[in-house]
């Protein structure tokens, strides 16, 4: 997909790997500055040398989202460095224990809660006057399909965790209808990730997308042509 993000800057939560770091790399070959966010340093140093080999650009903030207390200083400091964020792609997740329901400590609820969940929302607080400042303002979340509607025996921290995401970008794409900004959910299906493994030990019995296989739909719900709004975007 052609997309031309020159001059726009771009930060993707768990960019080191699978579908965040694919996408990072789209963003950056698309023109973005792309600001990469995760826990592990030697990951993210791997998708930014990747960028930087194919011309692009990068920076690094090696980050646990849990630590909310980091995510709310995020705004005023790319608002410092950079003078503003046009994109943000929130796709960091934790799939927590599969287990029943009423098995999950409250330590592990709160875990997942707080990485799928609550950083997102703090990433908004955070981040909203910048993406609103912007010229075309983007938030794509990444998030599960029908399973955070109705349910899934022994995936209930992660589906409710996504159930909740998916509510809180509805309400708050509803509240800013009236600016330049888009925003938006994707549940990209099953793909060949190290999230998909260990769901699922073993030899994986379904069709699998790879990550690389979604960076257009993520591209184009970040151009400036985009127009949907608040919706959740399902990939076949």
């Amino acid at each position: 997909m052609s997309v031309d993000l020159s001059g726009k800057t771009a930060l993707v939560t768990g960019a080191s790997r699978g579908i965040g770091a694919a996408v990072a790399k789209g963003l950056a070959g698309a023109g973005a500055h792309v600001i990469l966010l995760a826990r592990t340093q030697s990951g993210l140093e791997a998708v930014d040398d990747e960028i930087r080999a194919a011309g692009g650009s990068a920076t690094l903030i090696p980050m646990d989202l849990r630590r909310l207390e980091k995510v709310d200083q995020l705004g005023p400091s790319i608002l410092e460095r950079f003078g503003g964020l046009d994109i943000l792609v929130g796709h960091a997740g934790m799939l927590g224990p599969l287990t029943p329901a009423h098995q999950v400590s409250p330590k592990d609820w709160q875990k997942v809660m707080s990485v799928n969940f609550e950083a997102n929302v703090r990433l908004v607080h955070t981040l909203d006057p910048l993406l609103r400042n912007a010229d075309q303002g983007r938030i794509v979340f990444t998030t599960a399909g029908d399973y955070a509607v109705d349910g899934l025996a022994y995936w209930g921290p992660y589906m409710a965790s996504k159930a909740a995401l998916n509510v809180f970008a509805k309400t708050y794409a509803q509240e800013v209808r009236r600016t330049n900004m888009k925003i938006n959910l994707l549940y990209p299906g099953p793909v060949d990730t190290a999230m998909l493994r260990e769901a699922f030990p073993g030899k994986i019995k379904i069709k699998t997308k790879q990550p690389e296989d979604l960076v257009d739909d993520y591209l184009r719900l970040v151009s400036d042509t985009c127009d949907q709004h608040g919706d959740l975007v399902k990939i076949k």
